[in-house]
């Protein structure tokens, strides 16, 4: 029997046996599979059975569905031991061979775990091309102009306050 089981923290160990044709997960409690958590959908995405095939079909959702990191647009296969992401919650897929693995003790270490990773230093070289930004960004480089006039006026006002007590110090005398 294949089941999903929750691997995110706060969430490890909550598992849902795969027994109908299709199971409904989100947020709202009347899915088959509840998942109480902001970034789940409230009725997130299905999983299909259709022979020995398990199929996920995103339902709409606002922070996707993703298999091993690949986003599912429409529908797509879910293997046994892939990572299926609904938002920020992550879960295994896992069959009865992965089932009796666990309960050996022995983690099954067919497949590299996906990170996904920002864009790389090398790759905007290549491009070639610095990125360009509108003129009501905040990340537009900032004129100097204005901190020159006030330096220059602070400048002026600190001479004439020297001049002036040179003059008011000679006076004194």
């Amino acid at each position: 029997m294949a089941k999903l089981v929750l691997l995110s923290e706060g969430l490890t160990g909550k598992s849902c046996e795969l027994k109908v044709d299709k199971t409904t997960i989100g947020r709202l409690e009347d899915n088959t599979f509840h998942i109480p958590e902001p970034s789940v959908s409230s009725h997130h995405c299905e999983v299909l059975l259709r022979g020995a095939d398990i199929f996920v079909k995103d339902l709409s959702s606002t922070n996707g569905t993703f298999i091993n990191g690949e986003q599912v647009s429409t529908e797509s296969v879910l293997k046994p031991g892939q990572i299926l992401r609904l938002g920020q919650v992550e879960m295994r897929l896992e069959t009865g061979d992965a089932l009796s693995a666990a309960a050996t003790g022995k983690k099954k270490l067919d497949q590299t775990r996906v990170i996904p990773q920002g864009v790389k230093l090398n790759e905007l070289e290549q491009q070639g091309t610095r990125p360009m930004f509108e003129k009501n960004s905040p990340f537009v480089k900032k004129s100097n102009k204005t901190a020159m006039i006030f330096i220059t006026i602070g400048a002026i006002l600190f001479v004439v306050i020297l001049v002036s007590l040179f003059i008011a110090i000679q006076k004194m005398r």
